[in-house]
Formats: C-alpha cells, sequence, structure tokens
C-alpha cells in the first residue's frame, strides 16, 4: 500500500512500537516483513499466521529468549597448524583461508595435517582441519544452546541443541585446560605466596636452644674445628624446606598435568618463580592443549554436524519468536479486523498514542452500519477546538496501516477494506502564505489523481486559506474524490456551507458540552453521526471572562453577552 509522507511517519511510529519492545538485534528485521500491503490474500495469510502463532507465546519466553546470542563459525585464520598437499590440490587448499598450506612438512607448526597422511578431502578440510572453529563458538554459547533447548520444551518440539550440548561435555576438560592457560601467571603467582608462607613458618619455629653444660660443649667443638653440630640442625630445616617446594611443585604438577622444576634450589627463601619458566610452563601447556583439543573437536563435531544446519533453522526460529513476543506484547487487548469491502469502520477504537484515550466508533464509507450511517463515502468533520478530530483522523490512519500489515488494531471491532493508497495530509500550524497553500493544493491533486482504492485524510485545509476560497476548492476537490469512489474525510469548520455545496456528503460533529468546576471543556469525543457539530468559541470566552480580574474580565463579559443576544435573535 502506498503511504504519503504523514501517513509514512504513522507507520514509522508503528514499526518503532514494535521494535522498542525487541530484545534480540537480529530481531527487527522480521518487522520490515509485515510492512503495509494492498494484497488481500497476504493481508488474510498474515492474519492466519499470527492468530496461530501469537497465542503459543508464553510469557515465560521473554526471560528465555533474552538469554539468546548468534553463534558464528567463523574462518578465522590459524598460524599454529600446516596443511599439506599435493601440488594440483594447492590453490584448493589456499582458497579455503583457514590456515597455512604448504608442499612439504614445516617445522614451527603445533599440528601438521596432511590430505594424504590423514585421509582428508580439501573440499571438506575445514570441519578435519580447524573443527575448533565450529565448537569453540558452541561452547562460548551454551546458554544460547540451552536457551533452545527451553524453547524446544515450552512449545511442545524437539531440538538438536539437546543433543549438542550432551556432546560438548566431551570438551570440558580441554576448557578447564585454557582456563588454566588463561590464568597461569596467578595460579604460579598463588602457589609462590603460599610456599613462602610454609617456609617462613618453618625459619620461626627453628631454634638452637643449648643449657648451660651444652653449651660448654657446643663451644669446646667449634674450638677444636667441629661445625657438623650446627650443620646438623641446618641441614634438618633445609631438608624440611626442600621437601615443602617437592609439594608444591606435585600440586601444580597435578593441577597443569605438566612435570617440571619450576621452583629455584639455590635460593630456598623467598622462593621465586622467574617469568622464564613461566612461559615454558605456558608453551608446553598451549602446545598439548592445542593438540588435545583439535582432536577432541574433531570427534565431537563428526558426530554434530549433521546437526548444524538444523540448529541455524532453530536460532531462526527463535529469532521469529521474539518478534513474536513483541507484537503480541504491543497489540495487548487489540482485534483482527474483518478483511471486507466498502471502506473502514470500527468499534471503540482506541487511538495508539494517547494514555487512556476515550474509546471512538466511526466509519467510512458502507462497510458497516454505526448509528443508522448510510455508508457515504464523503465525510466532514466538524466540531470543538480540541475536541479529538485531528486524533480521529490520526486513528483511522493507524487502524488502516495496521490492518495492511496484517496486524490486530486497537478496537473492540473493526472492518478494513484493502485500499492502494492511503493520504494523511495533517495540518501543519507553522505554514501559511501562499507558498503553503500552494504546496498543500498541489498534493491533494496529486492525491486524487490515478485510479484505485483511496483513502484520504485532511486536516482543516481552510487554515491555510481564505474560508470563502477555502469552500470553493475543498467542494470540488471532493467531488473529484466522490466521482472516483475514494473514501474520504475532511475536517473543517465549514461543515454548513460544504454541506450545502456537497450533498452527498454526511457531515459529523463532535461537540462541546460546557465546562467543568475546573473551565476546562467538556468534551464527548465520540462523533454524532449526520450532525453539524458546534464550535468552542462561546465556550472560551465563557472560561475566560470567569478566570480573569478587573477590566479584562469586563471585556470578555462584555463579548460573551454578545453571544447569549445572539443566542435569542
Amino acid at each position: 500500500m502506498k503511504l504519503n509522507s504523514e501517513a509514512k511517519e504513522i507507520y514509522k511510529n508503528i514499526r518503532n512500537e514494535i521494535k522498542k519492545r525487541i530484545q534480540l538485534r537480529e530481531s527487527l528485521a522480521y518487522v520490515d516483513r509485515f510492512s503495509p500491503t494492498s494484497n488481500r490474500e497476504e493481508i488474510l495469510r498474515r492474519q492466519r499466521y499470527l492468530k496461530e502463532t501469537l497465542p503459543k507465546i508464553e510469557p515465560e519466553l521473554k526471560y528465555i529468549l533474552s538469554k539468546i546470542k548468534p553463534i558464528r563459525f567463523r574462518k578465522d585464520y590459524l598460524h599454529d597448524r600446516l596443511l599439506v598437499v599435493s601440488e594440483e590440490e594447492l590453490e584448493k587448499a589456499k582458497a579455503l583461508g583457514i590456515c597455512d598450506v604448504s608442499l612439504e612438512p614445516e617445522e614451527g607448526y603445533d599440528l601438521i595435517l596432511s590430505t594424504t597422511g590423514y585421509g582428508l578431502d580439501v573440499e571438506l578440510s575445514i570441519s578435519e582441519i580447524a573443527p575448533e572453529l565450529y565448537i569453540m563458538p558452541l561452547w562460548e554459547n551454551q546458554e544460547t544452546l540451552k536457551a533452545l533447548a527451553e524453547i524446544g520444551k515450552l512449545l511442545g518440539a524437539s531440538s538438536v541443541a539437546e543433543d549438542i550440548l550432551r556432546e560438548l561435555k566431551k570438551f570440558e576438560g580441554v576448557a578447564k585446560r585454557r582456563e588454566l592457560i588463561d590464568n597461569l601467571d596467578e595460579i604460579i603467582r598463588r602457589e609462590e605466596q603460599r610456599l613462602n608462607s610454609k617456609i617462613e613458618e618453618k625459619l620461626k619455629e627453628f631454634s638452637l636452644t643449648l643449657s648451660g653444660k651444652e653449651l660448654l660443649e657446643f663451644l669446646k667443638e667449634l674450638k677444636e674445628g667441629n661445625y657438623q653440630a650446627i650443620f646438623t640442625h641446618f641441614s634438618q630445616v633445609e631438608n624440611e624446606i626442600l621437601e615443602e617446594i617437592r609439594k608444591s611443585e606435585e600440586r601444580l604438577a597435578e593441577l597443569l598435568n605438566v612435570d617440571a622444576e619450576v621452583f629455584s634450589r639455590e635460593n630456598l627463601y623467598p622462593v621465586e618463580v622467574s617469568g622464564e619458566v613461566i612461559e615454558f610452563l605456558r608453551a608446553e601447556l598451549e602446545k598439548e592443549t592445542k593438540v588435545e583439543s583439535y582432536l577432541i573437536s574433531r570427534e565431537i563435531l563428526r558426530k554434530i554436524r549433521h546437526l548444524l544446519p538444523r540448529l541455524k533453522e532453530e536460532l531462526q526460529r527463535a529469532y521469529e519468536l521474539e518478534f513474536l513476543r513483541a507484537v503480541k506484547e504491543f497489540t495487548e487487548g487489540f482485534v483482527f479486523p474483518e478483511i471486507s469491502t466498502g471502506g473502514i469502520g470500527f468499534i471503540k477504537g482506541r487511538h495508539l498514542f494517547i494514555e487512556n484515550p476515550q474509546p471512538v466508533s466511526y466509519v467510512v464509507g458502507d462497510i458497516v452500519n454505526l448509528d443508522g450511517t448510510k455508508g457515504e463515502r464523503i465525510v466532514i468533520l466538524t466540531g470543538a477546538n480540541s475536541g479529538g478530530k485531528t486524533s480521529l483522523l490520526e486513528l483511522i490512519a493507524q487502524i488502516a496501516i495496521l490492518a495492511h500489515m496484517g496486524l490486530p488494531v486497537p478496537a473492540e471491532k473493526a472492518w478494513v477494506e484493502p485500499l492502494d493508497e492511503l493520504f494523511f495530509f495533517k495540518r501543519k500550524r507553522s505554514s501559511y502564505g501562499a507558498g503553503a497553500f500552494e504546496t498543500a493544493l498541489k498534493s491533494f491533486a496529486r492525491s486524487l489523481t490515478k485510479e484505485g482504492k483511496k483513502l484520504i485524510l485532511i486536516d482543516e485545509f481552510e487554515a491555510i486559506t481564505e474560508p470563502g476560497a477555502a469552500v470553493k476548492i475543498i467542494g470540488e476537490l471532493l467531488k473529484i474524490a466522490y466521482e472516483k469512489g475514494f473514501y474520504v474525510v475532511v475536517v473543517s469548520h465549514l461543515g454548513e456551507d460544504l454541506r450545502r455545496e456537497l450533498p452527498f456528503a454526511r457531515v459529523d460533529g463532535i461537540e462541546a458540552q460546557g465546562l467543568d468546576e475546573n473551565l476546562n471543556l467538556i468534551v464527548d469525543r465520540q462523533p454524532k453521526f449526520g450532525k453539524l457539530g458546534k464550535s468552542t468559541p462561546e465556550l472560551i470566552v465563557e472560561r475566560l471572562a470567569k478566570k480573569k480580574r478587573g477590566k479584562e474580565k469586563e471585556i470578555f463579559e462584555r463579548v460573551l453577552n454578545r453571544f447569549k443576544g445572539q443566542c435569542h435573535s
């Protein structure tokens, strides 16, 4: 369906209301799949789809879907492995773009693979050469996989995510070793600190306590050059320190699965591990872990590779469910309109962007009979200032656009005919003068060209020209619209004049009924069909006469008396 600029703005606001409820960026694209269409069958297809799917959206889905993140399998360039191929496979292997390729084995790589030695097919070798490119994203997105499994259970559907999670448990050991490598400095320094604390305790416990007689004997031994006595005491402490070092290295060996002399035996206190030793340990751990990671990843991928296309489908379904959840949240309390012929009508429609709006029923055309309406396609809406005339035009546009999107509409009941075009000419209060008048006139004329089903909404055209000219111009434009079978609602204060000019048009009115105790206008925003609406100048003057003081009050009372005099004449 074609929309003019003001109608597009209403569509944009509706779309934004849905988008701001969407938690997942990947779900935003679904909104544009529901852009307004004139195709009756497509509208009905969307309605059927939403009627079937929206009831399945349970409240707990919001939290589950919030945990979904995209799983991306990227062909990262791997510098730790080399693929050895035959000369005829060289270009094909390089084109994979996942690791270094050579005709001969070379040093400096953690993994050297061969299409001949390992029986790999270059065409299928991404999963064999670099299975981690699949397994690591899956491992890092286990919360997403768990969420997909929960969604499957909630909707009563099977999920491949459960099978993938079960296989990924084999990767836990590798993941723990990777975590150890990442925290190696902290682990070594923590053990170093613990060991030094133990040595301090040993040194504090060490003491050489001798009685007077033992002291004399000890001094005699030293005088004679016999140092064995004191060496015996120190040797005992040294052995205890070396035993603590051995225990620390055993703990590290068990934790890291690497046998190495970590602590120096030369300086027993304070113990300190050099940066070179830590880097040596890291290199050994990384080398072993890369090989282990490759082998286990390959084993897992061989079992789950056939499930990845279905996993991709489940992710897309999750994004679609998030869109549907946002639609359901936005359209809570709405109804699907009946797609029929003869115009647009609704019962107790509610403006989307007004807080606590008064429900309004309205009809343009003969799609439904409301309160004795006779199916007029041309309607002139009159009545009180600030009575809701412009808001009613917006509501008509909102319901028309939502219906053409295939979505429910904010009403108790609604009927909508598929339209080819929707024109909404909203009054631009800051635009006056010949230029604004000419621009508006050309826009109105364009809306009347071409054939098809059209709904034209016009808000106070006379505001940009003289009332006398406005009657002639609007009258002729509405005659053309009537001759072409278009639907038109025009807001105007010239209802009486236009009714004489256009006998085929229906004139509806929104009336102000008086002032409340706070001197605010009391307005029944439900238009009276076929009845000219009273304007509000007299009530405005009355309000000012009651609110003002002194000379101003006298002026407004005099004007008010003039109104009353007219009423009695």
